[in-house]
């Protein structure tokens, strides 16, 4: 491996005991991704066709694409060639553009590979092959979120506070309810006091249905109600938020496994989603909380926020390329409809 990651790996020996021990992201009550519904959270109008989602995409995605392939056009910029020595400076741009030390050894190496067989002839094929290899490492093999396979069909939601768990949820009821489908969101999280009040503007401003109990109720009695009313109204989608303190602490993830379990008792195929809400703006702490929460809940899906105002884009690639787990949705803004379905394809055609 190159010298740079062996720097790396000696320097990680030393912080290797406070891997886990990962904060939340700032306070959910003043992220601006996550505030009450105003008139800031209008729907933004943007085309429709394929041309316009990608220029929109491309203009949200700017600090991350000045980072990580702006770095790479730098480097590469008058080089005849490409030898081992530039590759090993590549390697530190991949690290510092959050692509994650696991996933950019993967991408060096396949690099390295094409070196030696003399398929990198020069900086444009250098681009095109870290293209190709970014891209197979998003398209992850999984099932398509269908959520007219089941009826309810159910998403349970969870993440630490801070990431726009609960703006991710009314954007979502917006997203299906726009497709014609009946939505139901339900407040389990009952240990934030402003969670069920922030949830009741939006299921308001979206105008979908909500079922909640009073502050401090047993998250776990919310669902039970949830579901049953769901059930006996005809709901198509039901949105569980749930509580996101501190994802080291115990007792937070034994809730949420209990939640859970009433899920399952209530409907025996569901919860059919475990949706891991994730702020990219922490970088590579989105690969430790995905590591502790699929651990805990088995994460079948997630939804990256705030893609628009970080240069911390490249942990899309790691997150998915060491779980495995297909990222659903991307937050590309704070409008009810800067929530874009995520494709592999036109994300990494934005980036380069």
């Amino acid at each position: 491996m190159a010298r740079w990651f062996r720097r790396k790996q000696e320097d990680d020996s030393t912080e290797s005991a406070g891997e886990n021990t990962i904060e939340s992201s700032q306070p959910e009550e003043s992220s601006p991704e996550t505030g009450n519904p105003s008139a800031e959270n209008e729907v933004e109008p943007n085309s429709e066709t394929t041309s316009g989602i990608f220029t929109y995409m491309r203009s949200r995605l700017q600090k991350t694409r000045k980072t990580l392939t702006g770095q790479i056009d730098r480097l590469v910029l008058g080089k005849k060639e490409i030898d081992q020595d530039l590759l090993e400076e590549l390697e530190e741009v991949l690290i510092t553009s959050d692509l994650g030390v696991a996933t950019t050894q993967k991408l060096i190496t396949a690099m390295e590979e094409k070196l030696h067989r003399r398929e990198l002839t020069d900086a444009d094929r250098l681009r095109i092959h870290l293209k190709d290899e970014i891209r197979r490492f998003l398209k992850v093999a999984a099932s398509a979120l269908d959520v007219t396979d089941h009826k309810p069909f159910v998403i349970m939601a969870v993440g630490v506070n801070g990431v726009g768990k609960t703006t991710t949820l009314a954007k979502l009821a917006f997203h299906y309810k726009q497709a014609g489908l009946r939505v139901m969101l339900v407040a389990a999280d009952t240990f934030r006091a402003a969670a069920t009040e922030q949830l009741s503007n939006w299921a308001e401003r979206v105008e979908v249905e909500l079922v909640k109990q009073s502050g401090g109720a047993d998250p776990a009695a919310v669902v039970y109600d949830a579901m049953a009313a769901a059930q006996a109204r005809g709901v198509d989608v039901v949105l569980i938020d749930t509580a996101g303190r501190l994802h080291t602490k115990v007792n937070l993830m034994e809730e949420l496994k209990k939640v859970k379990r009433v899920i399952s008792r209530q409907m025996d195929t569901a919860p059919h989603e475990v949706l891991l809400i994730l702020d990219a703006t922490t970088g590579q702490n989105a690969i430790s909380q995905t590591y502790l929460f699929n651990q805990e809940l088995t994460v079948t899906g997630l939804v990256l926020t705030k893609l628009d105002g970080t240069a911390k884009g490249g942990i899309v690639a790691g997150v998915c390329q060491e779980f495995q787990i297909p990222i659903r949705f991307i937050g590309l803004g704070e409008g009810l409809d800067d929530l874009k379905k995520f494709d592999p394809e036109q994300f990494v055609a934005a980036l380069f």
